[in-house]
């Protein structure tokens, strides 16, 4: 816990948004939102090993510890980019831009779905 408590103060002083993996208890995600004033994205892998119930403990946290939950990856780093984006344009346009093209290839696939009807 120390060697990470040290890891999470020298990062917040670039202001960053840390996503936790962390399996079984997810205690990685609540110690670090608990030690930092910077964002905390919890991506708990998912385990068919406890039927998806280890998700809870990502879920139920003490008051005053708020990390917020993305169980995909990718999502997870778009939150990142979205957090960081209200402060850097560049991010911004990317996230919009990504999100166009997001758009793009869903309307494209529906297109295609449309043609087979």
């Amino acid at each position: 816990p120390l060697k990470c408590y040290n890891l999470i103060k020298e990062y917040e002083k670039e202001n960053v948004v840390f996503i936790t993996i962390a399996g079984m208890s997810n205690a990685l995600s609540g110690f670090t939102d608990a030690q930092t004033h910077c964002p905390v994205i919890a991506c708990p892998p998912y385990s068919d090993k406890f039927g998806g119930a280890d998700l809870f403990s990502s879920l139920r946290m003490p008051s005053g510890v708020a990390p917020l939950v993305v169980l995909s990856p990718e999502n997870a780093a778009l939150a990142a980019a979205k957090i960081i984006g209200l402060s850097n344009p560049e991010v911004q346009e990317q996230v919009i831009a990504y999100q166009n093209y997001k758009r793009e290839e869903l309307e494209a696939a529906d297109n295609e779905l449309q043609k087979h009807l």
